[in-house]
C-alpha cells in the first residue's frame, strides 16, 4: 500500500505531501530543532561536507528544499556561484525565501516551485544535486532520482539525506517507540496537523533505507554509491555520482 499523509483523501501522494507541508510549515523549523534534539543541524553539515574536495560545485540544485536550511548550509560551507532549490510547497518557500533574504542571498540562492519528478532544467546542467529528508515523499521515487540524474553533469555528485532505521537493540526499540508515540504526539499539538507526524513515522518505515536504496541508484545509472549511517542508523547519507 502506497504510504499517503491522510489515506482518507483520495487524492495521490503528491498532492497530499504539498497539502501537509503547507499546513505544518509555520512550525516546520521549531519541531525539526524539538523533535530531533537539533541533531538535524549536525546531519546536514555532515551531509555538505560530501561535497567538499576539488573541484567545489558551483552550480547546485536543492532538491526537496523546503524552508532552505539545506541551502544555506550549502552556501556557508562551499560558497557556490548559484544555488537553486525547488519544492512542491509554496508556503515553505516562502518561509525559506525570508530566511535566505535576512542573510542578503537572495543573489546565490534562488526558490522555486518546482516537482522533483518534472524538473524545469535542461540536461547535465548542474554540478551537484543535494535533497534533505525528501525522497521518501517522492510518489514516484525511481521516477523523481532519474530526474535528478538526467539534470546532473556527468561526474557530478549527489548527495542524499534521509532518515533510516536502526538495527543495533536496544536502540532500535526505543526509536521505534519514539518515533510512533511520542513525536506523533508532540506534532499533533504543536504544528496543528496530527497526520503530519503519523505519516513521518510510516514514512521512514516503508522508505527502503540502506543497501536496498544503493540498489536503487546501482539500477538507475548512479555508480560510486555508498551509505553512511549516522547517529546508530537514525539517518542515512547518500552519495552517489553520474
Amino acid at each position: 500500500m502506497e504510504i499517503k499523509p491522510y489515506q482518507d483523501d483520495t487524492s495521490g501522494k503528491k498532492s497530499q505531501v504539498s497539502k501537509m507541508f503547507n499546513n505544518i510549515a509555520p512550525y516546520y523549523d521549531f519541531l525539526n530543532r524539538l523533535l530531533s534534539l537539533g541533531i538535524d543541524t549536525i546531519w546536514r553539515k555532515k551531509a555538505i561536507r560530501q561535497l567538499q574536495g576539488d573541484p567545489i560545485p558551483q552550480v547546485i540544485l536543492d532538491v526537496a528544499t523546503g524552508t532552505a536550511d539545506l541551502a544555506l548550509e550549502i552556501n556557508k560551507q562551499l560558497h557556490p556561484h548559484s544555488i537553486t532549490g525547488v519544492d512542491i510547497a509554496n508556503d515553505m518557500l516562502e518561509i525559506g525565501r525570508k530566511k535566505i533574504a535576512k542573510q542578503h542571498l537572495s543573489e546565490v540562492i534562488r526558490l522555486q516551485l518546482g516537482d522533483s519528478e518534472q524538473l524545469a532544467f535542461e540536461d547535465n546542467h548542474f554540478d551537484a544535486i543535494t535533497v534533505a529528508f525528501g525522497v521518501r515523499n517522492f510518489e514516484n521515487l525511481s521516477k523523481g532520482l532519474e530526474e535528478m540524474r538526467r539534470v546532473l553533469k556527468p561526474g557530478g555528485k549527489m548527495v542524499v539525506l534521509e532518515f533510516s532505521k536502526p538495527r543495533i537493540f536496544p536502540f532500535k526499540q526505543l526509536y521505534h517507540f519514539y518515533f510512533k508515540n511520542i513525536l506523533p504526539f508532540i506534532g499533533k499539538f504543536t504544528s496543528k496537523d496530527p497526520k503530519a507526524y503519523q505519516y513521518l513515522y510510516e514514512s521512514v518505515q516503508s522508505f527502503p533505507d540502506g543497501d536496498r536504496f544503493t540498489e536503487i541508484l546501482k539500477n538507475i545509472g548512479f555508480k560510486s554509491n555508498k551509505c553512511i549511517p549516522l547517529s546508530l542508523g537514525i539517518c542515512s547519507i547518500y552519495v552517489a555520482e553520474k
